[in-house]
């Protein structure tokens, strides 16, 4: 199987002309010439290391490894690390990767398995492709822990993730059923996500679609994500983030936070998000806060956005709690300068916006114009309001109203 899908990729290559067939074969380092087999089962995690080392220390101007179409490729837990020699590297991927099926099966080091495929500590890479990301993480979900249990023995991994990294570039490519967040930027700066297509289903928890932490300069756009936990979230240390263009739902929405668990001193700001479609989803717009927590969360704005039977379109909650036993504080990580402007749609709930702020440490600035939520029951009365210790106004129109905000 794999030399005949070698042979009809160099043949179709070749065809082209002698001089781009030797060209490539100088910068592209093939998973098949270093011993991948591409039939699902057997482990090529060797191999794509192997092309790993050779790419990442080419002299070519911009060297690319290469999975070809085609072939199924079964890779243990795997870390791709830098520097690399040249300042542009390439990763396509035109097959499908999948992890082991059993979680018992993953083969972690120290037992532990923080990610499925990580690349760490490299600038200028770009990952592209037509190929699919399967992490097959449906055994994790229901046999492992998750983050909220202490005292468990393996947790589940993230997909694919992003460290320590610069200029980094991922377009095209399918992710699907990681064991836990499919993607996620950390400690990164400059990071490009585009026209990418993240798929769980609805019942899977803690499947984030992208989530950033610690990284400054992230883009994602034209993206498709249908999960079930937050197709975005975004951490702490996470700055300059924009998010435009994208389809959420299933799912809980586009959500900041959560921050400040366990009195933690955590920080996001200056993120824009716009022109996003939630359908069914859980949450639209939300900023999650605890309380106890020190920080904060400002200069956001929402704007552009169409909700489909949301059941919390637009939502604060500094009083967010995931778990059962919840105590009372003062402290709280303050909401500021958040802009909602031009969300329209439906909401399945009558509670259509939200606004639950701490009496100690109120939401300031809180802006809203040009808002028309409407209930998704026409047999219901129309959707409407809350809000607790918010300052702020609303322009225009307003739909439901919110009277903790002046005209």
């Amino acid at each position: 199987m794999a030399n005949s899908l070698r042979t009809v990729f160099v043949f179709n290559l070749c065809a082209l002309s002698f001089v781009q067939c030797d060209q490539f074969s100088r910068n592209t380092y093939n998973v098949f010439d270093f011993g991948a087999a591409a039939d699902g089962s057997t482990d090529d995690t060797l191999a794509f290391e192997d092309a790993w080392k050779a790419m990442c220390w080419s002299r070519a101007a911009s060297p690319t490894l290469y999975v070809p179409y085609g072939g199924t490729f079964l890779l243990h837990p795997v870390i791709f690390s830098g520097p690399c020699h040249s300042k542009t590297i390439n990763v396509k991927i035109d097959g499908e990767l999948i992890a082991p099926r059993d979680p018992s099966k993953w083969k972690c080091k120290g037992n532990k398995c923080h990610q499925w495929i990580g690349f760490v500590n490299l600038n200028g890479l770009y990952i592209s492709g037509s190929g699919t990301i399967n992490a097959q993480g449906t055994q994790w979900w229901a046999s492992f822990c998750n983050h909220k249990k202490q005292g468990c023995g393996r947790k589940k991994p993230t997909g694919f993730a992003i460290l320590y990294s610069k200029d980094v570039h991922i377009s095209d490519l399918t992710f699907m059923d990681s064991p836990q967040m499919h993607i996620t930027f950390e400690r990164s700066k400059w990071v490009y996500a585009t026209n990418l297509t993240i798929t769980a289903p609805q019942h899977s928890p803690n499947t984030d679609g992208i989530h950033t932490q610690h990284s400054q300069y992230v883009f994602i756009a034209e993206t498709h994500i249908a999960t079930g936990d937050d197709c975005i979230s975004i951490g702490d240390g996470s700055s300059y983030i924009n998010i435009s263009t994208i389809t959420c739902g299933p799912g809980h929405g586009i959500s900041i936070g959560s921050l400040g668990e366990k009195m933690k001193n955590e920080t996001v700001e200056h993120v824009y998000v716009s022109d996003v479609d939630f359908r069914g989803t859980s949450n639209g717009a939300r900023i999650k806060t605890w309380q106890g927590g020190r920080g904060f969360a400002r200069n956001i704005v929402f704007e552009r956005i169409r909700c489909f039977g949301s059941t919390h379109p637009i939502i604060i909650d500094q009083y967010y709690c995931d778990h059962q036993h919840c105590t009372n504080h003062t402290s709280a990580v303050q909401v500021s300068n958040v802009r909602y402007s031009q969300i329209y749609g439906t909401s399945r709930e009558d509670t259509a916006v939200k606004f639950a702020c701490s009496e100690s440490v109120p939401c300031r600035d809180i802006f809203m114009n040009d808002i028309n939520i409407q209930s998704a029951d026409q047999h219901t009365s129309k959707a409407m309001s809350f809000c607790q210790n918010v300052q702020g106004r609303q322009n225009g129109e307003v739909s439901p109203g919110v009277p903790c905000l002046t005209n």
